[in-house]
């Protein structure tokens, strides 16, 4: 008989620490940057808490059993314990450590103090009833580790993975997972931020209005894993394992006093292919065992090559490591928290990751860094000093003091890309305020306070950046301040606050802080070759291959999830047609209804954004400071230009 579940336990009460997870990876093969992308915004996460004051406990880990693992071993000739430490090894040092991930707990599957929570767990859950002993026939996905009814499997293949499933029949353990259905599913519905985001909550829902059933919890015939207690001949279900790691790295069972500081995790981060087990198996393990629930249990999409996801199965598998060698690690960092809008899928290509470096890192940020050092020496002998008469209302007061807020109020949205976006929009209003303010003339007509101010400001500005930046980059930071001459590293969020920097300022120039990456092409043949003097020179005949026409912006609108980009409706005379063009930051979309602009009407149309954009808006550009190139007067649209 099913007794009543013992009186919850990890109440909020006694909660005193902000306890963060990833899934736990298995190490059948080397991790990729799909699995490297997960881990780096866990630990965004965590480094951004932690600059909150708060108490962080983050955790990830290896899932090491399974008959994959076994499997695995076997083929390479090595006992499974040699096979899964090699590849362990190699994701904590270098993978972990290169990217520089802050965790607190790694924890592996195959330690004994993770063993001794799974059979104590196991053994409480039999003694309520809420385990039993049966006969299990049905299907099974090696891949995934994953037992299907038949009404799930699609024509002999896994729902999830897509690959031949194996029929299996065999004595088994089962869970009573099918009683808790009901109380599953309005918790749900009474906690709308349990599962997050929305899409992954209805999907959830959906799932559970087909009906659970009890779920085997065992397998036999198979030695690599944890013994059932009392019934070593079968070896406990790897899923229903590899979950309770989580309780294990909180102290239960082992540690009374932590487990209650840490328990129930805030944020369980996962990939949205093992939403299922984690919102619904794993809560409903807890619900048995009177534990609270997670507060909350978030599906990122995945990082997809092409339409397709990532893993080393189907041979499209990036290297992380590769890519810090290349780039750095801040790159790598920095292109994956940007770059894939959080909860969603995104695309990963390097030349994308190329061209975020070289427009957001190098020239917008690196060059805000280099241009206020270059000036602050030019103009001030290198140090800068408030003066008394500087006002309080200055733009870069009130932008820095609305960006800090969108940061954070993204932040506990776990919004990780917004975020930067934010941070973007910071960095150009700097970048804009050295064109307005033009330091320059300001040295040169003897207006020292002002000079002084402006400059003031923008190293302020930059420091601010560095404790904004910091949950997202690990190098750069620090290399921002000492060139700001500053000998602290970040330490607190509460310092993104304007003015809580030094009243003077003596800059210390250093090297570029991203240096532009430089994508090496194919050199043309030998016998093609021209002197450098004439290489930029073309002919008349390749000009007029380009079709020029005077065009009429008729609508305008902002790029969703693209800082840089407004999407641009044009009438050229014969019909509309649609550009995306990175001119947001200089125009607002209103702004353009009625332009005139010379447009290129023959590039070859691509998808940017998913939008196919059917040409280019001709500018003209210095630093920062950009301007649509447009008839001197009023024409008809279609005019040639030539």
């Amino acid at each position: 008989m099913r007794g009543p579940p013992p009186k919850e336990r990890g109440q909020r009460l006694a909660k005193s620490t902000w306890y963060l997870t990833t899934p736990i990876y298995y190490p059948s093969d080397r991790l990729h940057v799909g699995h490297a992308y997960t881990t780096v915004a866990a630990d965004a996460l965590a480094r951004y808490h932690r600059l909150r004051g708060q108490s962080v406990w983050f955790v990830t880990g290896s899932d090491e059993h399974g008959q994959k693992i076994k499997r695995r071993a076997d083929q390479q000739g090595v006992s499974a314990q040699d096979f899964v430490d090699d590849i362990v090894g190699q994701i904590k040092d270098p993978l972990w450590k290169r990217l520089a991930i802050s965790y607190d707990d790694f924890i592996r599957t195959t330690q004994t103090r993770h063993h001794r929570v799974v059979q104590t767990f196991f053994q409480q859950l039999q003694e309520r009833g809420d385990i039993y002993r049966g006969l299990y026939e049905g299907w099974y996905c090696l891949p995934c580790e994953t037992f299907w009814t038949q009404t799930k499997v699609q024509s002999g293949n896994c729902p999830d993975c897509g690959r031949p499933v194996e029929r299996v029949r065999q004595q088994s353990y089962f869970f009573r997972l099918s009683a808790y259905q009901d109380r599953m599913r309005q918790y749900i519905l009474d906690h709308p931020d349990f599962i997050q985001p929305t899409t992954r909550r209805n999907e959830m829902l959906a799932f559970l209005d087909e009906g659970l059933e009890d779920l085997s919890i065992s397998r036999t015939g198979l030695n690599w894993g944890i013994p059932v207690p009392g019934d070593p001949d079968h070896v406990i279900y790897v899923w229903f394992d590899a979950l309770l790691n989580y309780l294990t790295a909180a102290g239960y069972a082992s540690d009374a006093e932590r487990f209650e500081a840490i328990w129930p995790p805030d944020l369980q981060l996962v990939g949205k292919e093992i939403v299922r087990f984690h919102a619904i198996i794993w809560p409903i393990m807890l619900m048995a065992q009177g534990l609270a629930l997670p507060r909350q249990v978030f599906g990122h999409g995945w990082l997809l090559i092409g339409d397709t996801k990532m893993s080393k199965s189907r041979g499209n598998a990036v290297d992380p490591l590769d890519l810090i060698d290349r780039y750095g690690v801040d790159a790598v960092r920095y292109y994956l928290l940007r770059e894939v809008p959080f909860g969603a899928d995104g695309s990963y290509t390097e030349d994308a990751l190329v061209l975020r470096t070289n427009v957001d890192l190098a020239n917008d940020l690196g060059n805000l860094l280099h241009r206020t050092v270059a000036m602050m020496g030019r103009f001030a002998d290198g140090s800068v000093t408030l003066p008394p008469t500087a006002g309080a209302d200055r733009v870069l007061v009130r932008e820095t003091e609305r960006v800090g807020a969108a940061v954070a109020r993204k932040m506990d949205e776990h919004n990780l890309s917004e975020a930067l976006v934010a941070v973007g929009q910071l960095v150009r209003a700097a970048n804009r305020q050295i064109e307005v303010a033009q330091p320059w003339n300001l040295a040169k007509a003897g207006q020292t306070d002002q000079l002084h101010t402006v400059l003031f400001d923008l190293a302020e500005t930059l420091r601010v950046l560095s404790v904004l930046l910091t949950p997202f980059l690990v190098e750069a930071p620090t290399r921002l301040r000492v060139q700001l001459g500053l000998s602290t590293p970040v330490a607190d969020w509460k310092e993104t606050a304007f003015g809580q920097g030094p009243r003077t300022y003596s800059v210390q120039p250093g090297p570029p802080l991203f240096p532009r990456i430089e994508r090496e092409r194919e050199a043309p043949p030998a016998e093609a070759s021209t002197p450098s003097t004439q290489a930029e020179l073309v002919g008349l005949d390749l000009f007029r291959q380009l079709e020029l026409a005077v065009a009429t912006i008729v609508a305008a609108e902002p790029v969703a999830g693209a800082d840089r980009l407004l999407k641009i409706v044009v009438d050229d005379g014969e019909r509309t047609r649609t550009l995306v063009s990175g001119i947001r930051a200089q125009y607002a979309p209103e702004t353009l209804i009625g332009k005139q602009v010379v447009v290129v009407k023959n590039l070859r149309p691509q998808k940017i954004r998913g939008i196919l954009s059917e040409g280019m808006l001709l500018a003209a550009s210095t630093g920062d400071a950009l301007t649509l190139v447009a008839p001197e007067a009023a024409i008809a649209a279609g005019a040639k230009v030539k």
